[in-house]
C-alpha cells in the first residue's frame, strides 16, 4: 500500500493507493490540529481498510509550494514514517505533485528525505521594539 499526503493548506489530503483496486482519497480540514493529529489520521484510514503502518510500501507527499507550518509538519511526518518503516518516499510540488510521486515510486525511485519547496524566499518580519 503506498500513500500521498498533501499538508499544504488547511485541508490535508490522504491517498491509499493498492495498486490495483482505486486510489482512496480522503480529505481532513486539520488547520491547527495538523501537528497532533496527522499520524493518527494516516493510522485511522489504514485502520479503515484493514491495514496498518508496516502494509506500506512507500510514501508520496507535495512537498510544496504552501504554509510553512503545514508543509514542515507533513514532510517531518512522512520522513520519519518512511526511514522508520524503510520505505521509499518522493516528493513532487505544484498541481501534478500526485501524478509526480505515483510515477516516481512505480520506477523505484526513493529521494531518502524530502525537503520543503516553499516556491519562494522566507518573507521574516522583524521585531517591533
Amino acid at each position: 500500500m503506498k500513500i500521498f499526503v498533501d499538508t499544504s493548506t488547511p485541508n490535508c489530503y490522504l491517498a491509499l493507493d493498492d495498486g490495483q483496486s482505486e486510489i482512496k482519497e480522503y480529505n481532513w480540514y486539520a488547520d491547527r490540529n495538523l501537528a497532533n493529529g496527522l499520524l493518527r489520521y494516516i493510522v485511522d484510514k489504514l485502520e479503515d481498510s484493514s491495514l496498518t503502518l508496516n502494509d506500506l510500501s512507500g510514501i508520496g507527499i507535495k512537498k510544496g509550494p504552501g504554509s510553512f507550518t503545514g508543509l514542515r509538519i507533513g514532510l517531518t511526518v512522512a520522513n520519519t514514517l518512511a526511514t522508520e518503516l524503510h520505505i521509499p518516499i518522493v516528493g513532487a510540488t505544484n498541481e501534478s505533485w500526485l501524478a509526480e510521486c505515483r510515477r516516481l515510486l512505480a520506477i523505484g525511485q526513493s529521494h531518502q528525505i524530502v525537503m520543503p519547496s516553499y516556491g519562494q524566499l522566507p518573507s521574516i518580519n522583524l521585531p517591533k521594539r
